[in-house]
């Protein structure tokens, strides 16, 4: 009986915390994920890690038939040995990658300034201890991952971001 009364305090504490800060879900009605949800044009992809960076992109926003947006998003990606043998074989990789991203009106110049902007960052790694095929599509796998896990925060700065945009 005391667990079950313990359980509902809870719930309701929990519920006025939320209610208190302004919490609202983003996908709710009247939430920010409405409003760039297929309303996103996005950037032409010039390497692999671009591409799945950007299918990753479409696949969370939809496509954009008449988008309200345009998004600039230039992908920076570095690959750094990180461990070596004695005899001078790298063992490992790292891979980091950076978008500094720009989300404007698709109408806008583009020297226009952004309705929204910032930057995402992440980083992932492989191991390069097995035979060549191995090694490299275990490369290739670190590209989409990271691709992936870049797509995702911009996708949340975005969510996050879609409350402050003009209306339509």
């Amino acid at each position: 009986m005391w667990c079950s009364d313990r359980r509902r305090l809870l719930i309701l504490g929990a519920a006025a915390l939320t209610a208190g800060c302004g919490f609202a879900p983003v996908h709710a009605p009247g939430g920010g994920g409405g409003a760039i949800a297929g309303q996103v044009a996005m950037p032409v992809p010039d390497s692999r890690a671009e591409y799945l960076f950007v299918r990753r992109l479409e696949e969370r926003l939809g496509p954009a038939p008449a988008p309200r947006y345009r998004l600039e998003a230039p992908l920076r990606v570095t690959r750094d040995s990180l461990g070596t043998t004695p005899d001078g074989r790298t063992t490992r990789y790292h891979y980091a990658g950076t978008a500094d991203w720009r989300l404007r009106a698709a109408d806008a110049a583009p020297e226009a300034p952004p309705v929204a902007q910032g930057r995402v960052e992440a980083f992932t790694g492989y191991s390069a201890t097995g035979s060549t095929l191995a090694t490299r599509a275990a490369e290739r796998d670190a590209e989409a991952r990271l691709a992936t896990l870049l797509a995702d925060q911009l996708v949340e700065r975005l969510l996050l971001a879609a409350r402050e945009l003009p209306a339509a």
